[in-house]
């Protein structure tokens, strides 16, 4: 058979899905893309004001739970928490860097951006983060994709963006890049720089059968364990916040030989206060995931009893 990739039509959903497809195609299978329209696409109204980067993964999964495509590749940093009845998250691939990316020009720096100078995204978290560290900034809204936002800064309209690593090392537009932000201090959406691999629940069960869906087989295949652990780890942590597509919180952790970190920032929406949190804990390579499990619970716990559901919009996760 030959396998649906589902895929919106920008530049860097087209890269990802492809990367996907022929990874896919070495294990022997053949694929075909499927681009879906989404509303993300359609409206140039302000992502906070559609509803958020969830915008863009209805359309999607329509696509997928009726059968016109097989496998939807989503930046996982888009896909809202709550899952769909009928549809799973099956794999997670090697993840790309999950670092935020400062495109500006003359090759300025956060710290080195004029007073007033102009900076565009279209993240509520990336606003509040600019605001935090440099009030005097002037942050607008910013819609596109990401040459067309790097092309604002190129034309003079804006002295810089902010726009995620991974995305630029995909379309190979790291030369763009002027400072990479650090996680430690600039956590990014929970998820970023991974893609899920979004397939039907009957799929996905037929793994234990006799008789498994190919495309099942294949997201197996490419699914990388640890990066899936800890980017679910990260997911968990907006789910228990019952956060949406909107809320500006940044998440981010670390796996590493003997311990795992998970760490979380919850902003006050437009910059001003922020609440932090971080969790630590030992963990073999046997409990990694049991333990990042627990720690984004935790992780949550904490910052709620902390006040993070007086700081920003939580509820209503999307």
């Amino acid at each position: 058979m030959t396998i649906r990739i589902g895929t919106r039509g920008s530049a860097l959903a087209l890269a990802q899905a492809n990367a996907v497809a022929t990874a896919i195609e070495a294990q022997g299978e053949a694929c075909e893309l499927v681009v879906v329209r989404t509303e993300g696409d359609v409206s140039q109204a302000s992502l906070a004001q559609i509803g958020g980067t969830g915008v863009f993964a209805g359309a999607l999964r329509r696509s997928l739970a009726a059968g016109e495509c097989d496998l939807v590749v989503h930046s996982l940093k888009d896909l809202p928490v709550l899952p769909v009845p009928g549809l799973v998250v099956a794999g997670i691939p090697a993840r790309e860097d999950a670092r935020d990316a400062l495109c500006a020009r003359d090759g300025l720096t956060l710290d080195t951006l004029p007073v007033g100078a102009v900076v565009g995204t279209g993240s509520p978290r990336r606003r509040a983060q600019l605001i935090e560290r440099r009030p005097d900034l002037d942050v607008r809204d910013l819609r596109g994709n990401v040459d067309t936002r790097l092309a604002r800064v190129a034309e003079g309209r804006l002295d810089a963006v902010v726009l995620s690593l991974a995305g630029l090392t995909r379309l190979g537009r790291t030369a763009a890049v002027t400072e990479v932000l650090p996680l430690e201090t600039w956590p990014t959406a929970a998820g970023q720089g991974a893609l899920g691999l979004e397939i039907r629940a009957d799929d996905a069960a037929s793994l234990d059968t006799a008789h498994p869906a190919p495309v099942a087989v294949a997201v197996r295949r490419l699914t990388d364990p640890l990066d899936m652990a800890a980017a679910t780890a990260e997911r968990a942590v907006l789910g228990r916040l019952e956060a949406g597509c909107v809320a500006p919180i940044g998440v981010a952790s670390a796996v590493e030989d003997g311990g795992i970190a998970l760490w979380a920032s919850v902003h006050e929406p437009g910059g001003g206060r922020r609440l932090d949190r971080r969790i630590e804990r030992p963990a073999s390579a046997t409990d990694r995931v049991a333990v990042l499990t627990a720690a984004a619970h935790r992780l949550a716990d904490d910052l709620l009893d902390a006040g993070a559901g007086a700081l920003a919009p939580l509820g209503g996760a999307a």
